[in-house]
């Protein structure tokens, strides 16, 4: 469904999120791929896009790293970090990938996928990074098995 990017991207703003709640001290990326169980070139890659878009903050330096403050939490939706990786494909797309599929010339999933892309669409604009990340902070839900 998403890109290895958007995977990575959503897990790493997770553990900041997260690691936000614990603590106001800055993550590195070592550190955010460790926690994520992803590859640190990878990750450094995402996070750097993420930072351009803004939704992530970062410090180059020794005691640098990425950050969310805490107030911001709240506001970033996950659909802000599919748009910024993956862009807006995954609400318009295709379940069968097909380049014109639409009302007028419908693939044979159109109508049932439509719902469904609808609902996820839905779904990732009003969940908050501050959502899940109350769950993993809790326990209650993890990054990596």
């Amino acid at each position: 469904m998403f890109s290895k990017a958007c995977e990575y991207g959503i897990k790493a703003m997770l553990c900041i999120a997260s690691h936000t709640l614990k603590s106001s001290q800055k993550i590195g990326v070592k550190e955010i791929a460790k926690r994520t169980d992803s590859p640190e070139a990878f990750t450094a890659k995402v996070m750097q896009i993420l930072s351009k878009e803004g939704i992530v903050k970062s410090v180059k330096g020794p005691k640098g790293g990425f950050f969310i403050p805490k107030e911001e939490l709240e506001t970033i939706m996950i659909s802000q970090i599919v748009k910024a990786i993956d862009g807006d494909h995954i609400y318009r797309g295709c379940a069968l990938g097909l380049d014109q599929c639409n009302e007028d010339a419908p693939c044979p999933l159109h109508d049932q996928f439509k719902g469904i892309r609808d609902n996820l669409a839905e779904m990732l604009t009003t969940t908050s990074l501050l959502d899940l990340a109350t769950g993993l902070d809790s326990g209650l839900t993890f990054l990596k098995r």
